[in-house]
């Protein structure tokens, strides 16, 4: 094993515990029958990005597209 490989190994495991703990720590995505009646379009809804659970997001969907290509990375050094 190269010293590259060695190097993207590492890498990749530390993708994937870091996708794991901020994959728990978002919310769950069940919403009641408030959304129905529109309430979940409320100040909170409008600037999520802004909020916590936002950037929980955003970091998801980063660490997500980092660990397809370290995957793929992997396998072609393999």
């Amino acid at each position: 094993m190269s010293t590259a490989a060695i190097i993207v190994s590492i890498l990749f495991a530390i993708d994937c515990v870091l996708l794991i703990g901020i994959v728990l720590l978002q919310k769950g995505k069940t919403v009641g029958l408030g959304t129905i009646a529109g309430a979940g379009e409320s100040y909170w809804g409008k600037n999520k990005a802004r909020s916590l659970e936002g950037k929980l997001e955003k970091g998801t969907k980063l660490l997500a597209t980092l660990f397809i290509v370290l995957a793929l990375l992997l396998y072609i050094m393999m």
